[in-house]
């Protein structure tokens, strides 16, 4: 585990470089009031769902997040931004050869010396976030960390929330749990499936994301005693008594149970970032693959970059 450990523990310092990174790369961003499109893969795209939630929520503009395979061809954009760390996925390169000459794009990428960097009209290359590990943690949030600073957010507590999610004690013991559920609402949606994914992918392990307004809507009727709801961000009143009903355990950034969990040190009584939060939820996916006799460093049938023949 020497890579995901080293990777989620340097999420930190990662984000400060991003903060000081994005004036000086505003002019390749999105501009206030453009129509954009954000795609990805796999962590990618959620991490393009959860920006495209931030920048509607800040005013700036229309913003839709899809896969990069499933672009809806014809739809009119002022600008794609693609994020990716390899710079090699397939289904990225071919949506940034196609639209070459028909809407400016912009690539997040990791390698700067990439396809990616070649075929997009501007790059903003982030090498000091990119991972040795299959399972991606520090690039995706860091490129979160960019846009959210391009969209004037400041950093600097949510910084000072990660300095303490990277050490703090998990909110619940992951070998006690046999499933769980993420949830978000707006634009942690985003963060929540991310969350799902790196159980899955770390610790072959049965979890799920839906939005926290959805979740009564049926999913939650797989809630049980021995199984987990974490919430990131707001969270519907009443959902915490409907879950303990259920007999299920319920971790939110700021409430396991009745009981305080984590708050943030720079501002007391408020809860830390989700963003940070998600640090927590990285590390439980880690944790739980090592409960389970596991290497998250090799997860299985992954690969770094999925590169399609």
């Amino acid at each position: 585990m020497a890579y995901v450990h080293a990777e989620i523990a340097s999420q930190p310092d990662c984000w400060r470089e991003a903060a000081q990174l994005a004036p000086t790369v505003a002019d390749r961003l999105p501009r206030p009031g453009e129509r954009v499109a954000v795609v990805g893969c796999g962590t990618s795209w959620f991490m393009a769902m959860a920006y495209a939630g931030l920048r509607e929520q800040a005013g700036q503009g229309e913003t839709d997040a899809f896969q990069a395979s499933e672009f809806p061809a014809g739809r009119r954009y002022d600008r794609l931004v693609a994020i990716t760390r390899s710079g090699t996925t397939t289904e990225v390169l071919e949506l940034l050869s196609a639209l070459r000459g028909q809407v400016p794009t912009t690539v997040l990428v990791g390698d700067p010396g990439s396809p990616a960097v070649e075929l997009a009209d501007a790059a903003v290359t982030m090498p000091f976030a990119d991972e040795r590990s299959v399972v991606q943690t520090r690039f995706a949030t860091t490129a979160l960390a960019l846009l959210r600073a391009h969209l004037g957010d400041d950093l600097g507590r949510l910084v000072a929330d990660a300095e303490v999610t990277v050490r703090a004690p998990l909110p619940i013991d992951p070998a006690g749990i046999e499933q769980v559920t993420f949830l978000g609402r707006g634009w942690t949606v985003g963060l929540a499936q991310e969350a799902a994914l790196k159980c899955r992918e770390a610790a072959t392990f049965w979890a799920e994301a839906y939005p926290a307004m959805d979740y009564r809507h049926g999913p939650i009727s797989v809630a049980a005693p021995g199984r987990l709801v974490w919430a990131f961000g707001g969270i519907p009143d009443g959902l915490p008594e409907d879950v303990a009903a259920t007999g299920a355990a319920f971790v939110h950034s700021r409430t396991h149970g009745c009981r305080t969990v984590l708050t943030s040190w720079a501002a007391g009584r408020t809860p830390v970032d989700p963003m940070a939060d998600l640090i927590l939820a990285q590390r439980f996916a880690v944790a739980l693959a090592t409960s389970r006799g596991l290497d998250p460093d090799a997860p299985r049938h992954l690969t770094r970059s999925v590169v399609l023949a």
